[in-house]
């Protein structure tokens, strides 16, 4: 975890609180909806979205728990033109780090490989490498922190595809072949959210 003065249990649980908050807010906007755009809806989804976001944030910092939360995105794919019923689906997944401490990232990797292996901490690369071949990507996700990483935005895309792709046909370039069109749900993770509810909000 780092080493920055970590969440007490009364920030975690006022966070808690947000979120309880904000699903009853969202919950009275649809139910008082004054029609089929009504933008009390999409302030109370932002605002939801936020509490869900800063509520994990503290929950991982406190307890190194993580929530099952993430913010869809808006309109920024093109209508769906896919079949309705897909004969398979393909999952890309992107996350983006900012190495934040790179002398933890170092003792890590040379934990990880060992005495034997004197050039684990040499780079970041040779770092990255050891750590991202021992781990799977979603616990480096969840302990970006212990390795010295700072979260940037991240995205998960599930695309429809005509048929299952035969073994190491796409290896060469993953993701050339992925058409926003054929994607049937997307899910955004971004500070990005946050910049736009100031905007709206600068007091909150």
């Amino acid at each position: 975890m780092s080493d920055a003065v970590q969440p007490n249990v009364a920030e975690v649980r006022a966070a808690a609180e947000a979120v309880k908050t904000a699903l009853d807010r969202h919950l009275e906007a649809i139910e008082s909806r004054s029609g089929e755009d009504d933008p009390a809806i999409y302030t109370a989804f932002d605002a939801l979205a936020a509490a869900a976001e800063a509520y994990d944030e503290l929950l991982y910092e406190a307890y190194d728990e993580v929530t099952p939360f993430e913010v869809p995105s808006g309109d920024n794919l093109p209508e769906y033109a896919g079949p309705e019923d897909p004969a398979a689906i393909s999952v890309l997944i992107r996350r983006d780090y900012t190495v934040a401490e790179p002398q933890r990232l170092f003792a890590q990797a040379e934990r990880v490989a060992g005495a034997d292996d004197e050039t684990a901490g040499a780079s970041v690369n040779t770092a990255v490498g050891v750590l991202f071949g021992e781990y799977e990507p979603d616990e480096i996700a969840q302990r970006h922190k212990e390795f010295g990483l700072e979260e940037g935005d991240s995205t998960l895309w599930v695309s429809a595809v005509a048929e299952a792709a035969e073994p190491g046909e796409w290896l060469g370039a993953p993701f050339d072949q992925a058409d926003p069109q054929l994607v049937i749900c997307r899910f955004d993770v971004s500070a990005v959210f946050d910049d736009e509810l100031d905007a709206l909000d600068p007091d909150r």
